[in-house]
């Protein structure tokens, strides 16, 4: 093994994971926070991005944002931060030799943030929000849009960024209240990668995050089932094309089916070779670029498929879209391309293990909803799967009534769309999914 990995409880209930990789000539640290838009409610979404950007606006100990980037720096790191729907993390890569000025700052700015000047961040937020309106105001933005389609009445479909209603009106208090309750020992993990020792980061931990208060992780509300489909969501917008994604609720990654989703994945995206660039873009040149693509929360997961056209060939698109689906779910895939796939998984699974930041978010990040498993462990369950096994995956998340599509285009074609996806031709009906 090319690295050693360590999972550490201190007596406050912090958890720390340490991956040691001393081939490596870098470093990563990185703190899993369980707090994003899921964790909100319609008064304060946005509550945890916002807090983000307050973070970088100096703590106690640095009160001088440029003096704290410049210590970072200096030690050959970059601070960042970043919020999704179910965690935040904030992270730098740092040399080796400098990991305790990347603890200190880390440690400071997640216990004893001054969280002021809101009115500045405010205004940089809105900024920030109006790439996914339209002029009139109107949610544009793909991933939003296919969210509140899926997750009908709950928090998954908040926006991470929250709403400029929201946003407008949040207060000091409301910024308060949630960094009291999300920012405490049971809601953090903190991760050290790359040419690190275990005992030495444990050390600096204990000492620089010695003021986080302790107390629970986070809880999750559990999101309801997708309205059976097939369904569509068209939001009309006047650009030159057209852009839409298929979406299909499946099931978390430690889910028995999950090795087969990530297989059939890889058969539909995975290079110009794999069938939906190959059937799409290069052989009928109806998209420059097709993606398919899996998310995964600790207790749901959504396989995507996505691409822009011209809007007068979003219908064919789908409509191939629905072809190539189709046969996945009507036909065992053969040998070769079964065999393919799993050495593929299994080599870019070796590749992350040279990388301080895939081992960061592998151990650390996973850390924050269940204990991970092992690179062996998952390429061993991806090389068990079955060609019929994954036929029978196929078959139980790509059915018509688990369809959800989303479009953002002219009118034009707007109409042939529809049809296309009622009639979802080529994908199975199934009375099964749950």
């Amino acid at each position: 093994m090319s690295f050693t990995y360590h999972r550490d409880v201190l007596p406050n209930g912090l958890r720390v994971v340490t991956v040691e990789t001393p081939h490596l000539h870098t470093a990563l640290l990185a703190v899993y926070v369980r707090t994003g838009s899921r964790h909100e409610t319609a008064a304060n979404n946005g509550v945890s991005h916002f807090l983000e950007h307050l973070f970088f606006r100096g703590t106690e100990g640095w009160p001088d944002t440029i003096k704290m980037n410049t210590a970072v720096e200096e030690a050959g790191g970059n601070l960042n931060g970043v919020t999704t729907r179910d965690h935040g993390y904030y992270y730098t890569p740092l040399h080796p030799a400098h990991l305790d000025v990347g603890l200190a700052v880390l440690g400071d700015m997640l216990t004893r943030p001054k969280l002021t000047d809101m009115e500045v961040e405010r205004s940089i937020i809105l900024e920030e929000m109006l790439d996914e309106v339209d002029e009139k105001g109107r949610d544009i933005d793909i991933d939003n849009l296919s969210k509140r389609i899926l997750f009908p009445e709950h928090s998954l479909a908040f926006k991470i960024a929250g709403t400029r209603e929201s946003v407008s009106a949040l207060t000091h208090a409301q910024v308060l209240e949630h960094f009291a309750r999300h920012y405490v020992t049971g809601n953090l993990v903190v991760t050290a990668a790359g040419r690190v020792k275990h005992e030495e980061v444990l050390a600096m931990v204990e000492r620089h995050f010695a003021r986080l208060p302790q107390g629970p992780e986070s809880i999750d509300v559990p999101p309801p089932p997708t309205p059976a489909g097939p369904l569509l969501h068209v939001v009309t917008h006047d650009e030159a094309q057209t852009e839409f994604r298929l979406s299909f609720r499946t099931v978390p990654e430690h889910h028995e089916d999950w090795p087969a989703l990530q297989l059939l994945r890889r058969f539909l995206d995975d290079g110009l070779s794999s069938r939906l660039p190959f059937e799409i873009v290069e052989k009928r040149g109806l998209a420059y670029s097709v993606h398919a693509s899996l998310e995964a929360f600790h207790d749901a997961g959504i396989f995507e498929i996505e691409a822009a056209s011209a809007p007068d060939r979003a219908s064919l698109v789908v409509a191939e879209m629905f072809r190539v689906l189709g046969e996945l779910c009507n036909t065992e895939v053969g040998e070769e391309e079964l065999t393919r796939a799993k050495r593929r998984h299994r080599m870019l699974l070796e590749f992350a293990q040279d990388s301080p930041g895939e081992l960061a978010g592998w151990f650390g990040g996973t850390e924050l909803f269940r204990r991970p498993e092992s690179f062996g462990r998952r390429a061993d369950l991806v090389d068990a799967a079955t060609a019929a096994h994954v036929r029978d995956v196929a078959r139980r998340y790509f059915a018509r009534e688990n369809l959800t599509v989303v479009a953002v285009g002219q009118r034009k074609g707007i109409k042939a769309l529809e049809k296309v996806v009622e009639t979802a031709e080529g994908l199975p009906a199934s009375d099964s999914h749950k």
